[in-house]
């Protein structure tokens, strides 16, 4: 069985966790890691089977190297070992999809490193590249426990993939503010999702949580609304791109004025205003009760609400006065890029 690790956002590996073993089956053995933001596993199948993961943010194939020190993965025999690791990844994608080489280590610019970021490149015809790239390898000293007691030597990860996973291929637009995917499927799978699901995605923006959620299981109705036509192009261009065009629709609608009729959705889900690349805080004290008493208006009884913010202390303010009219069922803190927004999970009351 071949090693693998997945990169997760803080608070979410349960999702990871529960996802790559429902995609995998039998085929995968956990190990354990003490790390809130890896998912280690050994697994015996296609690795190509990893792409389609959507709660992690990106897949590594793992190369346990029995070197005292990165000098020794330029000798012929760890430094082909890395090649073919390399190679596995290439062939998983159309040539040309790699174009530069990233090697992501400590003391990267140190003499030894860089001669192995040329020899790399050299090796594999791509442009070294010290800040970013396609092919991404990261070194490290090996953390993964082999079962023979702690681990010893380095380890080297290869991203099976140009992007990371979490940097969907149908997202042609890139809009300040715009919900993270591997959030979004998170909270897709959250919400408990069903066939007969009367969905509607509140302040859709560029349409990720609407897309998420027609990716991770069928829908009976699916629509996502915002003020904001700009924004709603863009949706719409997701949507064709994700191959989803006939699945959902959106609508130029005010979150807080919407034109549907009581008890018209069984679930919700909203990317509220985080009062920082999108929104103010001001303006988002006048907005969320008001899309909590809307959102709860055409709420079907016992539908879902699932809530996404960075605001904490403005919605846990406002939540016991929303008591009578939605339960409070989870809350999952997350870390995303220094900020710890939450996901909240509310049902509606009566």
């Amino acid at each position: 069985m071949s090693l693998f690790e997945c990169e997760v956002l803080p608070g979410l590996k349960t999702f990871a966790r529960d996802e790559i073993l429902g995609l995998l089956g039998r085929a995968v053995s956990l190990l354990r890691l003490d790390d809130e933001s890896a998912l280690a596993f050994r697994f015996s199948g296609d690795p190509e089977r990893l792409l389609a993961l959507r709660t992690v943010v990106a897949a590594y194939s793992v190369l346990c190297l029995a070197v005292p020190r990165p000098l020794a993965l330029l000798g012929d025999q760890h430094f082909r070992a890395l090649l073919a690791a390399i190679a596995e990844a290439r062939a998983l994608h159309p040539p040309g999809a790699f174009r530069t080489l990233h090697v992501d280590a400590a003391g990267s610019d140190s003499p030894v490193l860089v001669r192995l970021r040329r020899a790399l490149a050299e090796a594999t015809g791509l442009a070294d590249d010290p800040s970013a790239g396609d092919l991404q390898v990261r070194l490290r000293r090996a953390a993964i426990p082999t079962g023979d007691g702690l681990p010893t030597g380095w380890e080297a990860l290869v991203r099976l993939s140009p992007r990371p996973l979490s940097v969907r291929a149908w997202r042609t637009h890139n809009l300040p503010g715009a919900v993270n995917a591997t959030v979004a499927a998170v909270i897709a799978e959250a919400s408990d999702p069903r066939p007969s699901d009367r969905y509607l995605n509140l302040l859709c923006g560029s349409g990720t949580l609407l897309i998420e959620r027609l990716l991770g299981a069928p829908t009976q109705l699916a629509v996502g609304v915002d003020v904001d036509v700009a924004s709603l192009a863009r949706a719409t261009d997701h949507l064709r791109a994700a191959g989803l065009a006939g699945r959902g629709r959106v609508i130029e609608m005010d979150a807080a004025r919407l034109a549907f009729p009581d008890g018209h959705f069984d679930s919700l889900a909203a990317d509220l205003p985080w009062g920082q690349l999108t929104g103010t805080h001001r303006e988002n004290v006048m907005l969320y009760p008001l899309v909590l008493a809307e959102a709860h208006r055409v709420a079907a009884p016992g539908a879902r609400l699932t809530l996404l913010t960075h605001e904490v202390s403005l919605l846990e303010r406002l939540l016991p006065d929303f008591a009578d009219r939605w339960h409070v069922r989870r809350m999952i803190r997350i870390l995303q890029g220094g900020l710890h927004p939450r996901i909240y999970l509310l049902e509606r009351a009566g």
